[in-house]
C-alpha cells in the first residue's frame, strides 16, 4: 500500500497562492483513505480549514470537494471532469500517481500536491505503517527468508549486517528493528541459513530506474 502524510496548512496555503477564485480538493478511495491522510475525512476537515482561514482572510472564495475511488484511474477522474474543469485550481490528495493522472487529463489545470507520499508500507497497528518495498523492480525476498534487506536494512546491505547495530536494533534509531537480526533469525527458525553462504553480487538497479520510468504491459488484455 502507498502510504501518504498530508502536508501542513502553512505549506498548503502557501503553496496555493493568490490569484484564483475557485478551489476543488479531490481526495482518493484507496491507500491514502486507509493511511488517513486523503480520504473523504481528511478532504472535508482540510476544506473546513481552508474556508475559514480564508474566511478571516476576508477573502471570498469558493472551495468545493470530492472524493474519488482512485485517482490512478482515468476512468475514476473522468467521472469529475466537469467538476475538473468548473474550478480555478485542483488540490489532489493522492500520491504522486494520482496527481500526476489527473494533470494528464486536464493538462490545462494547475493541479497541486496536498500529501507527500512516503513509501510502500504494510499496517502493523492501527493508525501505524512501515515501510517493506521499495520497488526496486527485482524482488530478491527467496534470497533472504522472505525479509526484504533493501528495505528493512538502514544500509540496503545484501551480505550481512554492517556491525553498529546493538540488541537487535539499528545504529541509526534505537526503534528501527536491525533487518539483518531479522533475516537470521527468520531463516535460523527455517533452517535455511546455508543460503546466506552464498556471496550476493552487487545489486542490478536497472529495472528499478534504469531507462526512464518503468511501465508494466499485462498482454492478456490484448489481442495476440
Amino acid at each position: 500500500m502507498i502510504v501518504g502524510q498530508q502536508k501542513k496548512a502553512e505549506e498548503i496555503i502557501k503553496m496555493l497562492g493568490e490569484g484564483w477564485e475557485s478551489l476543488l480538493i479531490v481526495g482518493c478511495g484507496t491507500c491514502v483513505t486507509v493511511s488517513l491522510a486523503g480520504g473523504e475525512r481528511e478532504v472535508e476537515a482540510l476544506a473546513n480549514l481552508l474556508q475559514l482561514y480564508y474566511g478571516k482572510k476576508g477573502k471570498k472564495v469558493t472551495i468545493s470537494t470530492d472524493t474519488i475511488t482512485r485517482q490512478c484511474d482515468f476512468e475514476f477522474i473522468d467521472d469529475i471532469g466537469e467538476k475538473i474543469e468548473d474550478h480555478d485550481i485542483i488540490l489532489s490528495l493522492a500520491c504522486g500517481v494520482g496527481v500526476q493522472h489527473i494533470v494528464e487529463r486536464h493538462p490545462q489545470k494547475i493541479v497541486f500536491p496536498g500529501l507527500n507520499t512516503s513509501f510502500y508500507g504494510a499496517t502493523t497497528a492501527v493508525g501505524e505503517w512501515v515501510e517493506r518495498c521499495i520497488g526496486c523492480g527485482e524482488c530478491i525476498l527467496d534470497r533472504f527468508g522472505g525479509v526484504c534487506p533493501v528495505a528493512r536494512c538502514s544500509k540496503s546491505l545484501l551480505n550481512g549486517p554492517c556491525g553498529g547495530s546493538q540488541d537487535g536494533k539499528c545504529e541509526v534509531d534505537d526503534d528501527i528493528d536491525c533487518g539483518w537480526e531479522l533475516i537470521f533469525n527468520r531463516m535460523k527458525d527455517l533452517d535455511i541459513l546455508d543460503k546466506l553462504l552464498v556471496f550476493e553480487d552487487p545489486k542490478d538497479w536497472q529495472p528499478y530506474r534504469d531507462g526512464g520510468p518503468r511501465k508494466l504491459v499485462n498482454k492478456e488484455y490484448y489481442d495476440e
